[in-house]
């Protein structure tokens, strides 16, 4: 499984997340995610404010795709990662103490996204390579 580096988690506390899920029907789905953040070395968390496509596409199966990028460097990270949607719990706890924090309304859900791969955004010859787990 890999694991997050110090730059990735910094790449993620200071830049705007976007995701991506697909819906059963194959239509994609792509917009930005806020509370997106770092949960562990190993799994991204968010909160599931809306309610809407990205949470229906979840519940029928789509991973998810997030990209961050910093523009004016040229570099960036791709995530690939399985959902796990929570109500209750740690995650969920988690997630609403997040929401006070930040003033933000309490989340419908809390998302934990564990990551299967990770590819680099770096402009140049190695663009969209895995990076090894």
């Amino acid at each position: 499984m890999p694991s997050l580096n110090d730059e990735m988690k910094r790449f993620l506390a200071v830049q705007l997340p976007i995701q991506s899920t697909v819906s059963k029907d194959g239509l994609p789905d792509i917009g930005p995610k806020r509370s997106l953040r770092v949960y562990d070395d190993t799994t991204l968390i968010y909160n599931e404010n809306t309610g809407g496509q990205t949470l229906q596409n979840l519940r029928d199966g789509s991973k998810m795709a997030i990209a961050v990028i910093d523009r004016e460097a040229l570099d960036g990270y791709r995530f690939v990662g399985s959902p796990e949607i929570f109500s209750e719990g740690e995650p969920f706890e988690k997630a609403c103490a997040f929401a006070e924090t930040a003033g933000m309304k309490t989340p419908k859900f809390a998302v934990l996204i564990h990551i299967d791969e990770i590819y680099t955004l770096r402009s140049g010859p190695t663009a969209g390579t895995k990076l090894p787990a």
